[in-house]
């Protein structure tokens, strides 16, 4: 049921994005000639609208008011985003500005759009690939967490040297595994979704398992799980770093627009004397 009501509530809103669009565009065709301070109109409905896309961040901070759900307030503040744009491209006519401030506040538009974008994007994609990795690691933990990891692969390194009168592991945990457990590793693949680094150093070990004695296989199997332990939570950090990390460019750019955006108006209407 609740898979159903979001792909409905989905739907309206594409459905009312296209309504509005279409609209829109009719309404801007047919009056652009009667209306010859349109760009003022445009101008004004587009700040409103970044104040309205704005007050998102609020939302996310009063969860406890009795508003809609913060779901369906994200699908609206995307959808009205997207409206957003094409409002912004009918207010500058199609074409881009031609002065440094406006080409500047045009920028400045557009890394909020792209930012929001890829914001949305991490937002459904991220939480279920965390969610199938065994839900969220707290990210302060995550240090504390990798130090035990690699603690308890060097113990089974060490105790396995003396019963086999070797330092075949030793040698192979110094040589492929110490880098890897003393820090994050593979954040890039992590964000992709590629498990090629993984599967490489889990091939490694299973080279390694031909040339060693049984009690030394065993060990090699707590340290695989211990691996695959390590991989898990290196995804966690860069699935988090990378969610908080946008914030601190998509809320900085949307604040910083508002400033110019009011700034823009100021100067307009300081300038050419407002619509006459």
């Amino acid at each position: 049921m609740t898979t159903y009501r979001l792909s409905f509530r989905r739907a309206a809103m594409v459905v009312a994005l296209t309504v509005a669009s279409v609209w829109t565009l009719i309404a801007v065709e047919n009056f652009t000639a009667q209306l010859p301070h349109l760009v003022y109109l445009t101008g004004w409905g587009l700040l409103a609208l970044m104040l309205y896309l704005t007050l998102y961040n609020s939302r996310k901070k009063l969860p406890f008011i009795p508003l809609i759900s913060s779901r369906a307030w994200l699908q609206l503040h995307l959808y009205l985003g997207l409206f957003t744009g094409l409002v912004c491209l009918i207010h500058l006519r199609w074409h881009w500005p031609q002065g440094w401030f406006e080409a500047m506040l045009a920028l400045m538009f557009l890394g909020v759009t792209l930012s929001g974008i890829f914001g949305w994007w991490l937002s459904r994609t991220l939480p279920k690939r965390l969610t199938t990795a065994g839900g969220e690691v707290p990210f302060e933990r995550i240090p504390v967490i990798r130090r035990s990891l690699q603690l308890q692969a060097e113990k089974l390194v060490v105790s396995g040297i003396v019963p086999s009168n070797a330092a075949t592991l030793a040698d192979f945990y110094a040589a492929r595994l110490a880098d890897f457990f003393s820090g994050p590793a593979n954040f890039r693949s992590h964000l992709v979704g590629s498990r090629r680094p993984l599967n490489h150093l889990l091939g490694q070990m299973a080279e390694v398992d031909r040339f060693i004695n049984a009690s030394e296989k065993k060990i090699v199997a707590e340290l695989t799980e211990l691996v695959r332990q390590k991989d898990m939570l290196d995804f966690h950090r860069a699935a988090q770093l990378v969610m908080k990390g946008w914030l601190f460019v998509h809320i900085p750019l949307t604040y910083g627009l508002l400033v110019f955006s009011v700034a823009h108006v100021v100067i307009i209407y300081s300038f050419s004397g407002g619509a006459r």
